[in-house]
């Protein structure tokens, strides 16, 4: 049996999978946690890393390993490889008033016309606008720049390690198309970067990650704790795409995810660029594109709400259930973290419709669900005004696990929805790259257990919270 590892670094927590080369069985796994916030050194990537590694069982084992992770966060690094302070996460919205200095200044149509997107708080070039006006010393110490998951696929090949290694070899930088896509200066349609562009973010130009095919071979890790030296490492991607290659998604499905963040993403073959900034036109992991439209509140909605009325999620579902669609007038507008789409980076969340009546702990519960199903909603009606083709909505994510996120999700979004059993698709996807550059074929992993759900259509919940979330 050949076997191949996947790494999923997201906002929260490293996962790593061992899985079969042929069939992606999961072999064994592993797991640690990331520290919270918005702002994370990233040392605490890599000691995750190692750690979910050991945990794993580590992969001295595996004959080829792929890094999926968090897209847009900016590793600033030194001339000396070395990194110059924490990076921001894609959830930091502090530079949301730089994202919109860079859309006066080139304007939303030039940017959607050179990268597939229009610049919000999220994105790369954001943050670098925001270090070179907040930070201006650690701005003009950038030597290069690097997303979560370039950095750590860096360190895996021994560079970056002050007194390791190769050290800091700045040129052995490499990246992929998917997460090039999410920095707001790499173009999805020329396969090029910006330069123009970068340096309007930063202030001055400096080394960017080569821009690796999907089959393409980073290079070979060095040695490290339950890793030997020597093992083909591949380009890696930003979580989505890798969760789209975990899925096998194909033209025809669009991937609604409710995890950290809500995402709505399909694969297409041609690259969709949105002036309005609602879409961001990414490229997918596979050669193809993945526009997407995400929302910075999602599962933690769920988790919130569920704290606040003392319940866990099992009795959070129960009492949502409990309650009519609709939660009789009930509407919560869940911009706890602020909000990615609407570009509202200093939004809060607020409920209304509350009345004496109305006032009851399941219809807290709904609202809550319905809320948060209604902000991702408006991203698959995006995709579907851009044009791209609906065949089946398929749903993801720890968010979308309880059986009342299931039933409210086909309400409000009108269609039947295809939930996926759980499993860790971008450390999955991650692992079907690592065995495409193995072996020159992209693997057709069967997807197995996916149950259909299908609930009546209820639309007005839908134009009732439209009708509140854009007073």
């Amino acid at each position: 049996m050949t076997l191949v590892a996947g790494v999923d670094s997201s906002t929260q927590s490293c996962k790593v999978v061992v899985v079969d080369a042929e069939t992606g069985h999961v072999v064994r796994s592993g797991r640690a946690a990331h520290p919270a916030g918005t702002e994370v050194a990233p040392a605490a990537w890599w000691d995750a890393l190692l750690a979910a590694i050991a945990d794993a069982g580590g992969i001295s084992d595996v004959a080829a390993v792929s890094i999926g992770g968090q897209q847009h966060g900016m590793v600033a690094l030194d001339a000396g490889g070395e990194v110059i302070r924490d990076a921001l996460l894609w959830n930091d919205t502090r530079s949301g008033d730089a994202a919109e200095a860079l859309r006066d200044e080139v304007g939303r149509e030039a940017y959607a016309a050179r990268t597939g997107l229009v610049p919000v708080a999220s994105f790369t070039a954001s943050k670098l606008r925001w270090l070179r006006d907040a930070e201006p010393e650690n701005a003009a110490r950038v030597a290069a720049v690097a997303l979560p998951h370039d950095w750590l696929t860096w360190r895996l090949r021994g560079y970056g390690a002050a007194g390791h290694g190769p050290g800091g070899d700045l040129a052995e930088l490499t990246t992929d198309r998917s997460d090039a896509s999410g920095t707001a200066y790499w173009s999805p349609t020329t396969g090029d970067y910006d330069r123009d562009l970068f340096v309007a973010a930063l202030g001055h130009d400096a080394i960017l990650p080569r821009v690796l095919g999907p089959a393409e071979l980073a290079g070979v890790t060095a040695e490290h704790p339950g890793v030997v030296a020597g093992i083909p490492v591949a380009a890696g991607a930003g979580d989505n795409a890798a969760a789209a290659l975990g899925l096998g998604a194909r033209g025809g499905d669009v991937v609604l995810s409710i995890g950290t963040s809500g995402t709505v993403f399909a694969v297409t073959d041609v690259p969709v660029a949105d002036p309005t900034g609602t879409i961001a036109g990414f490229a997918d992991a596979g050669g193809a594109f993945l526009p997407l439209v995400a929302t910075l509140n999602a599962a933690q909605v769920v988790d919130t709400v569920a704290a606040l009325l003392g319940v866990d999620h099992a009795e959070f579902g129960k009492l949502a259930l409990s309650a009519a669609p609709g939660a009789d007038g009930v509407i919560l507008v869940p911009y706890f973290a602020g909000e990615r789409t609407p570009d509202l980076p200093d939004a809060t969340a607020s409920f209304a419709g509350l009345t004496y009546d109305t006032t009851t702990r399941a219809n807290l519960a709904r609202a809550a669900i319905e809320g948060m199903v209604c902000g991702i909603a408006a991203g698959l009606d995006a995709i579907v005004v851009a044009g791209v083709a609906v065949d089946r909505v398929l749903l993801i994510g720890g968010g979308a696990r309880l059986e009342a996120t299931q039933q409210i999700a086909s309400e409000v979004l009108g269609t039947p929805v295809t939930v996926v059993p759980p499993a860790e698709y971008v450390a999955l996807g991650a692992a079907a790259q690592a065995a495409w550059a193995l072996t020159g074929a992209r693997p057709t992993w069967e997807l197995d257990g996916a149950n259909v759900v299908s609930s009546p259509p209820h639309p007005s919940t839908r134009s009732a919270y439209q009708v509140v979330a854009t007073r």
